[in-house]
This record gives structure tokens, sequence and C-alpha cells, in this order.
């Protein structure tokens, strides 16, 4: 019963509904305009709300987020540039059905199918998390280690960057994060006598450089960019449709929450993967794929809707991040004064309820939104980039100083964003780097607890780690993760799956 009341706060109170219908409205546009990442507005919009009430920030979050991995796929289908790396796919079969004339009825499937992609998810999210964080509760301090570890280099290996470049970007946030005063000595680390870096670098600092800075000066080599008008015709889908795609639908919701689940995946590799198990699956589609098959536009944005609720599950029960987005919301928790994890679950049961509340909330103003407005959106998302850019830059800023009123963040976040910048040139992911600058300190303090629970003994340590079954599986996880990315192997496997 008392879930039942913690689900239903938002939908009962007036201001937390309208919370969530804005974040859900602006999402929606502002995932929508190329440069304008959902991960970018949900990392400046937290150093507005970090004075908040945790459930105000959280309603708003939930909604900008839900909205934000919608938006991208409209841009996709009405201009063949997606808004979002989760859109990608979107665009290989949604811009032939714009030119064709069929650009709304596009959007209008689309909007429907993310729908019931996102409730699935979020389904999922509140029937698995719970049981996920029972078993949680058993991991120690050298659990928590490994599972950090894991983290940082599993985006690696499955963000596309290659695991080389992903560690690499994940040790950078690691030291970003390791600087400051020792939690347990106080002794300063990596402030080379700077009083400004004392108290060390504050996450939502880094998140901004690292994905709004960098992001607005990523745009500005596609300045130029010319936008293409479409003329929106029908936008409500047929039920007929509906039916039709059905199965497709379910199936690609279930593949979009699993990956999503993954730590460091999320809604793009769940949204190309979805594409790709269309594309083998469908037997007799009415056009060709990459023609205007619909089933090219439903399997990818049902999968990355349902993503959102499968990104929740690690990040609630197991500290974390499922995506870069939920890497940005666990700072958000962390500064409200809570800590994601199998605690999180047991100690703050209704924080749990109210999360599965508010995203279930999002998906259906969604669909309002989603099936409505969309002439107006398309004279919206031609705003000049000469524009744009300067403002984002701006917000930047404003949101940097915000945190302490601290004018070296506003250095600090602009620095961040040249060296994303560089590391973005040269094919880096700065995911990574976000990662780790969250992550190391929760390696760091937990590897210092499992030492002293070994009597700062390094081979009782090793020992604890492989007698132990939970850190025994875990330690072989990782080591397949290093295997695995053995040139010798790698070939192997290619070869094998030829």
């Amino acid at each position: 019963m008392e879930n039942i009341i913690y689900f239903t706060i938002a939908w009962l109170d007036p201001y937390l509904m309208m919370l969530v219908a804005a974040g859900t409205f602006a999402g929606i546009y502002v995932g929508a305009i190329p440069g304008l990442s959902v991960t970018m507005t949900v990392s400046i919009l937290i150093s507005f709300t970090f004075k908040w009430d945790v459930n105000d920030a959280l309603a708003l979050i939930a909604g900008i987020y839900v909205g934000g991995v919608y938006g991208g796929g409209r841009t996709a289908i009405l201009l063949n540039i997606p808004g979002a790396p989760s859109a990608i796919a979107t665009a290989f079969d949604g811009y032939p059905l714009a030119k064709k004339g069929l650009a709304g009825e596009a959007i209008g499937l689309t909007t429907v199918m993310s729908v019931i992609g996102g409730l699935i998810g979020v389904i999922t999210l509140a029937i698995a998390a719970p049981i996920i964080s029972d078993f949680a509760i058993k991991f120690t301090s050298r659990e928590y280690m490994l599972l950090g570890i894991i983290g940082i280099f599993l985006i690696g290996t499955l963000s596309g960057e290659g695991f080389a470049k992903g560690a690499f970007a994940g040790t950078i946030g690691v030291m970003i994060g390791m600087i400051g005063l020792d939690p347990m000595t106080a002794q300063a680390r990596f402030t080379y006598g700077s009083i400004n870096l004392m108290g060390g670098v504050p996450y939502v600092v880094a998140m901004i450089g690292f994905f709004g800075v960098t992001e607005a000066l990523v745009q500005l080599d596609k300045i130029k960019m010319p936008y293409i008008k479409q003329k929106i015709s029908k936008i409500i889908p047929n039920w007929s449709d509906i039916k039709r795609y059905f199965k497709l639908v379910i199936k690609s919701s279930g593949l979009g929450t699993l990956i999503g689940a993954l730590p460091g995946t999320g809604g793009d590799i769940a949204a190309l993967i979805a594409y790709d198990q269309a594309k083998r699956s469908t037997k007799n589609p009415e056009v060709p794929f990459g023609s205007g098959a619909k089933e090219g536009i439903i399997a990818p944005e049902t999968a990355n809707n349902a993503a959102v609720g499968g990104a929740f599950i690690p990040m609630l029960t197991l500290g974390i991040p499922g995506d870069a987005v939920t890497a940005i919301i666990i700072g958000a928790l962390y500064i409200h004064g809570l800590k994601p994890g199998p605690l999180l679950l047991t100690e703050t049961p209704h924080l749990f309820w109210f999360i599965v509340g508010n995203l279930t909330l999002a998906n259906l103003f969604l669909l309002i939104f989603g099936l409505s407005g969309v002439r107006i959106f398309t004279k919206i998302v031609e705003c000049p980039k000469a524009i744009l850019i300067p403002l984002i830059i701006i917000l930047s800023g404003v949101g940097a100083y915000a945190i302490q009123n601290n004018p070296i963040h506003i250095a600090w976040a602009m620095v961040f964003g040249v060296i994303g910048y560089m590391l973005k040139k040269y094919g880096f992911s700065v995911a990574p780097i976000i990662l780790g600058v969250i992550l190391g300190p929760m390696i760091d303090s937990n590897y210092r607890r499992a030492m002293m629970g070994a009597n700062e003994n390094v081979s009782q340590f090793l020992i604890d780690l492989i007698t132990n079954p939970i850190s025994l599986v875990l330690v072989c996880f990782l080591s397949l993760m290093f295997i695995s990315q053995i040139p010798l192997v790698k070939n192997y496997r290619k070869q094998k799956f030829k």
C-alpha cells in the first residue's frame, strides 16, 4: 500500500505533475535540436536544481530524460539530422518516409511505440530493481571496488570508441575525481599547492564542461549545415499498424531494456542493435530497409525509450550508471545527500517508487506532447546555430558558477570543455571521463576499506578476492573483459562469427 502511495505522489501533487510535464515538453524540443543532447541538458539543469527539494529536482529530470530520448527521433525523420546518438538508426528509414510525404505518419507511429517501449522499461525497473537490490546488500567493499572498475572499463568496451581509448578516458576521470583532500588522511592530492583545488572538483562542473561546452565546440564545425523543410501530413497512426507491429515492439522493448541495464551502454547502442535485429528478423517488409520501412523506425525508437527504465536498474541497485544521463543523475542524488546503491531501496523506498511514478507519468505526457505541436516544432528546430551555440556556452558558465558561487568553476568548465573537444577530435568518448569522476572516489574509498579489513596485507586482500563467491565472479568477469580485448582473441571471434 505504501508503495502505491509513493508511486502516485507526482500524480496527486499538481506542482510535481507540472514539473514532470514541463520537463517532458522541454526534453522533446531540446533533445530534438542537434547539438543540444539530453545529457548536456540534464548536466546544465542539475546545477540549477541542487538547492531544490529532491522530489522537485527528480520530477523535472525524469521528464527531461524521457522527452529528450524521444525528441532526437523527430529531427532524424524530418531533417535526416539525428538530435541525439540514440536516433541515428531512426534516420535510416525515417527520412526516406519523410521524402515520401509520410513524415507525420512516421512521427505518430514512433510516438505511440516509444511510449509502449518506455512503459515496458519502467515495468521492468519496478520488478527487477528490488530483486537485484536484495542480492546487492550482500556486497562488501571488495565487490563495490570491483563494480566501480568494471563500470569504467565496460563503457570503454561497449561504447564503440575502443577499449584502450575508453580505459584511458576513464583513467582521466578517476584522476580528476581524486583531486582534493584524502577522505581518510586529509592529505592534499593533485592540488599542486592551489587552495582552489583543496575541495576537489564538483561532479557537476566536470559534467557541464565535458558535455555542455564540449558539444557546443563540436557543433561549431557544423554551424553552416543547412536545414531542409518538410511538410507534415497525417500524424495519428492507424490501429491496424499498432497491432501489426506489436510483436516487434515487445521484442525491441525487451532488447532495449536489457541493453540499457548494462552499465555504460544506453539508448544509442540499444537502438542500433534493435534496428539490426529488426532487419534480420523481418522477412517481408513492405519496402526494403533503408528505403522507408516502418519496422526501421519502430525498432530503434521503441528500444531507446525502453532503455531509459533499464538504465535506472544498475544506477539504483548498484550505484553504477546505466548511461551518461544516469551518471549525471547519480551526481544529483549525491548533491541531495543520497547514495545510490542497494541501501537506497531499503532505507528510502519512497524515493525508488517516486522515480518509477515519475517515469510512468513522463511517458504518458510523452504521448500527449508527441502527437501535438508537430507543425510548430518544424519551425523551432530551425534555430540558427550561430545563436544556439553562444547560448549553450553562457548557460554552461552560469550553471558552473551557480553550484558554489565560485568564479573558478567557470574556468574549470571551459577548460574541461576544450579538453573534451580535443579528445573527441581524436576519437575519444567523454562519457568514461564522467564515470571516472563519479566512480573514482568510490573505488578509492572501498579499496582502502577492503585493505583495512585485510589488515593492510596485500596477500590477504588478494586471497579475499578469490575466496568470496561474489568477488570471484566479478574478478572473472573483469578478467574476461581484458582477455576479450586481446587482438588475437578479437580476430578469432570475428572469424568465428562471420
